[in-house]
């Protein structure tokens, strides 16, 4: 089989860089070891960049069609203080929502078949084909019941997350890597009744509530490796009374649902691009799900990749000058995110710290969403493909 582009990841990251690309005319095919809308590991807080890109997408509707409670206040507790921040309309979004994984990735997923996209399901890629300068052409795989899988492409894209195979197999240099990182355990529960996202912080002691589908809630709380361990309701509720005694009343009634836990990873930035292939998502970058900014970099890098693959394949743009402008603005959005998650997920900070590294956080985030704002709209054959920003 040959393709433009072959993506390997169907999450988010991987299946919006199928849509726009499909979209902008190109052939593409996504594969995927899972079952398609499977569930992951995932805190899935939309940030307001993320909330414009499925707007100019035209997937916003879906999201909320799905039944996704809409979170108009931000609450935050740190150092004795309790701060509430609104969200006032701006750039067209007027509210954020968090998604379940197994409603928000079936939504791309669906999204970049409508457009073209083949979408293959059950395939375990297991390595790249390379022509004799080096160049990767292609990708080699299994289908679950055994039969091997090749396709070949103008371009591969690992959109397979923190162990992508894609990038180990490429030998994807990385240029960065923090210094420390914490680990999370959380559940849902339902009927908590929480009007907004809430983020809560102490020395050691983190915690949060996200409002998502089907009236649940996802509770976390996040730490260093040694006080989360193997994570669970215990750790939960111990960092909850510290951060956050009223709700920890309340859930240390109730029996707790499944628990799921990240053990923690430090962060990375690796060289996103080389010969035939590229990166995106968390196979390229990653930082600490505390900053609950993970989706809305995948999505924005998906767009920052698609200008690129589209400048290069079909503009006859050089794929030196496409690409490596493709890791130039995505790290030069991601310096400052990268390094302030950093000294936050590693929980080494003071009371009298937090204030100015949440100051820090937003301040980096408001740049990013100055940038999407501003890309004109993606287009092909004549025709518009973002829907209107209002």
């Amino acid at each position: 089989m040959r393709y433009d582009v072959v993506v390997v990841g169907a999450r988010v990251a991987g299946a919006a860089t199928a849509l726009l690309l499909a979209r902008s005319g190109l052939r593409v095919l996504v594969l995927d070891r899972a079952k398609s809308g499977t569930d992951t590991l995932s805190t899935h807080a939309l940030m307001r960049g993320a909330v414009l890109q499925l707007t100019r997408w035209g997937l916003l509707d879906r999201v909320i069609a799905a039944g996704t409670p809409p979170v108009q206040r931000v609450t935050f507790r740190y150092a004795g203080e309790v701060v509430p921040v609104e969200i006032k309309p701006s750039f067209g979004v007027d509210a954020l929502y968090a998604p379940r994984r197994t409603v928000l990735d079936p939504i791309l997923v669906n999204a970049a078949a409508e457009s073209g996209a083949d979408l293959c399901f059950g395939v375990a890629v297991s390595d790249v084909e390379r022509e004799a300068s080096g160049r990767v052409t292609g990708v080699l795989g299994r289908r679950r019941d055994g039969r091997g899988f090749r396709a070949r492409a103008r371009l591969v894209v690992g959109a397979d997350g923190i162990r992508s195979t894609i990038a180990e197999r490429v030998l994807a240099p990385v240029e960065r890597i923090g210094t420390g990182g914490g680990a999370t355990t959380y559940g849902y529960w339902p009927g908590l009744g929480t009007e907004g996202y809430e983020w809560n912080f102490r020395p050691d002691a983190a915690s949060g509530i996200i409002p998502t589908n089907d009236d649940l809630s996802c509770v976390f709380a996040s730490a260093t490796p040694g006080r989360i361990g193997r994570g669970g309701p215990a750790p939960l509720l111990e960092i909850l009374a510290e951060t956050d005694p009223e709700m920890a009343s309340r859930l240390a009634t109730t029996s707790p649902p499944p628990m799921r836990t990240f053990t923690g990873c430090r962060g990375y930035v690796r060289r996103p691009w080389g010969p035939g292939w590229a990166l995106v998502g968390d196979a390229g970058y990653f930082k600490d799900p505390l900053s609950a900014h993970g989706i809305t970099d995948a999505l924005r890098d998906a767009e920052l990749l698609t200008r690129a693959v589209v400048s290069m394949l079909v503009d006859g743009a050089d794929e030196r000058d496409a690409l490596g402008s493709y890791q130039a603005t995505r790290d030069a959005l991601s310096s400052s995110l990268f390094q302030v998650t950093d000294i936050i997920a590693g929980h080494r900070w003071t009371d009298r710290q937090i204030g100015d590294l949440l100051l820090r956080l937003n301040a980096a985030m408001a740049d990013e969403l100055d940038l999407l704002a501003e890309l004109p709209a993606l287009s092909a054959a004549g025709r518009r493909l973002d829907a209107s920003i209002g």
